[in-house]
């Protein structure tokens, strides 16, 4: 089986291999290891299929089959499609059809990419660790004892695994680079607005964004370039050009001075992760790079910002799912009120994490706490976007640090720990909440008891900056052994 999403391209528009083929035997790799990983909710079989037929087709009769012409392509369950069914790992969605293609599926299966399914997520992809769908948890690949991370573990295990070249992720505080950390792949979270937002369930709208898991930084570029772009039908979509990030990936940039906070090195970050980082900071030193220490003490109010904003924006996005506009709808009881319908339908739909974070957002929305709250928060956030622009501004290309503080943890080991796992998002929340574009790239491993644990690091660029940040990370990825293969 080819890996490369363009060795599979290539191989299907020349007619070396035909779409099906391909299709047929990522399949087969389904039905051989999602009992193990559960990193899919719903696998489309006949749809694949077909679609892969019709990219065929195209190959026959001439027609440019697209640049991921028969890509096997796996989507998080909070992107909708016509296809399947959009659960968002939630009881309250698990019959829920979308009417239609999020402009991301679109985009991509207009290039020629195959829908082979939907994956696995924390419910309305809340959460670090992808333990809370209302459909059970996903395993890590390296160790099924223990997360892929979160909440778009299902896409990073999916990828890991060798299940499919390429998969689509949401991330609103971390949730594509943290479990791409912990599952050894890349995952980019774009500038927001630099891609559409039309077909996502949204969980905080002015955080969240979609992006690309792939088993390379070249791989990640080519997806993230045909997904990008403007859609009238996003209003917080940007008009911003979108390059052809894959062509000129292999270029080095030059000058290159990488910023890495003093912050990077906190007290929780775990000694493997540690020298997993300064092994990632020595690499870009052989590649031709400058480090400056540079201070980021906005780094530090972080999650305290993330953990108001977010679930402010999740209470008032999540007011739609009442068992009568959406979602599941509680068993009638004769005499009863409207309230009380709305109350048992929520209830009965909603996961426990996600009634938390609702009851905190509209508990920092209430009159009286507002300005308390919210409004700090907000004023919190618009110091992160001034400490990360000073630092550009000073001439830092980009910004280095930890994607996570050390390798994957235990199922069930945080589950009770609602703020242990809150500070599994310490160095992801403050890209999101300063809208700038970050990605994580495997760097290292933990070699602990047991198989190896793969780590990540994270690079932060200027908005509109992926061209920088995606050279850049090809830069170290060239430096850097492989990450270890699951077992």
């Amino acid at each position: 089986m080819l890996d490369g999403i363009r060795q599979i391209a290539d191989a299907v528009s020349s007619g070396r291999r035909s779409a099906r083929d391909v299709c047929a035997d990522h399949l087969s790799r389904i039905r051989q290891l999602n009992a193990r990983y559960s990193a899919f909710l719903q696998v489309v079989d006949n749809d694949a299929l077909a679609a892969a037929d019709r990219v065929d087709d195209a190959v026959r009769r001439g027609q440019p089959p697209g640049p991921l012409a028969g890509v096997p392509l796996a989507l998080k369950d909070n992107i909708c499609t016509r296809i399947g069914r959009t659960t968002c790992g939630s009881r309250i969605l698990e019959r829920y059809v979308s009417p239609y293609d999020a402009t991301v599926v679109e985009r991509l299966t207009a290039a020629g990419a195959v829908i082979i399914g939907k994956t696995n997520l924390d419910e309305f992809a809340m959460g670090s660790s992808t333990e809370h769908s209302a459909f059970g948890p996903t395993r890590n690949p390296h160790d099924p004892s223990r997360v892929p991370g979160g909440s778009s573990g299902g896409s990073a295990a999916a990828v890991a695994a060798g299940i499919c070249p390429l998969a689509l992720g949401s991330d609103t505080g971390g949730s594509i680079r943290q479990p791409a950390a912990l599952c050894g792949v890349v995952g980019v979270k774009p500038t927001y607005g630099r891609v559409s937002r039309l077909g996502l369930v949204a969980f905080a709208s002015s955080l969240d964004q979609i992006g690309p898991f792939a088993a390379n930084t070249t791989d990640a570029a080519l997806a993230l370039e045909i997904i990008s772009g403007l859609d009238r039908g996003d209003s917080t979509s940007a008009p911003h050009p979108v390059p052809a990030w894959s062509d000129s990936i292999d270029d080095a940039v030059k000058p290159l001075v990488i910023g890495v906070p003093r912050q990077a090195y906190g007290d929780a970050v775990h000694p493997d992760m540690r020298r997993a980082f300064e092994a990632a900071i020595a690499a870009f030193e052989r590649a031709g790079a400058s480090l400056r220490a540079i201070d980021l003490p906005i780094l530090d109010e972080g999650v305290a910002a993330y953990y108001i904003v977010a679930p402010a924006e999740a209470s008032s996005n999540l007011a739609r799912y009442d068992g009568v506009r959406y979602g599941r709808r509680a068993s009638l009881v004769p005499g009863e009120g409207l309230d009380a319908l709305y109350e048992r339908s929520r209830a009965e739909g909603f996961g426990a994490e996600v009634k938390r974070r609702i009851l905190l957002g509209t508990h920092v929305l209430s009159s009286g706490y507002y300005d308390a709250y919210y409004a700090t928060a907000c004023r919190a956030r618009r110091r992160m976007l001034d400490g990360f622009n000073a630092a550009f501004a000073a001439g830092c290309r980009c910004i280095l640090t930890p994607t996570t503080t050390g390798p994957a943890f235990g199922l069930g080991e945080k589950s009770d720990d609602p703020l242990a796992m809150y500070l599994e998002d310490v160095f992801t929340v403050a890209a999101n909440l300063a809208g700038l574009p970050a990605m994580s790239i495997p760097a290292g491993v933990s070699k602990g008891e047991g198989a190896a644990l793969p780590l990540g690091v994270q690079l932060v660029a200027p908005a509109y900056g992926e061209d920088v940040m995606l050279r850049a990370a090809r830069m170290l990825e060239r430096e850097l052994p492989p990450p270890p293969r699951p077992i």
